[in-house]
């Protein structure tokens, strides 16, 4: 293990930093106990002459934890679910994912397929 992989895992079991999550992959199977760290920055999206501000939620999760992180991913975080959007970003030493996540609905014709 490097001192960097070493100082990830002190910052990602640090209650101050983290959050415990579920990650589901493909939104499938068996969930599994992560800690991720949460963002919420603000996003601007020009539209015509406008420009919009609209919330976001960031996350960073070790790629340890979701070494095959990919979208439609699902983290359940405080009791929201949220789906991965889009492709994820590594750190440049591969320890660390950046995701954008968006909230989950569940499809509401899901149950009418029967």
């Amino acid at each position: 293990m490097t001192a960097f992989a070493a100082a990830v895992d002190l910052l990602f079991a640090d209650p101050n930093l983290s959050t415990p999550a579920l990650y589901q992959q493909s939104g499938i199977g068996a969930e599994r106990g992560v800690r991720v760290m949460r963002r919420n920055p603000d996003r601007f999206v020009e539209f015509g002459a406008a420009r919009l501000v609209s919330d976001s939620v960031v996350l960073d999760v070790r790629v340890s934890d979701c070494p095959e992180l990919a979208a439609g991913d699902r983290f359940e975080i405080g009791g929201e679910i949220f789906v991965v959007q889009g492709a994820s970003q590594r750190d440049r030493e591969r320890l660390v994912w950046t995701l954008e996540l968006l909230p989950w609905w569940p499809d509401p014709h899901a149950d009418l397929a029967g």
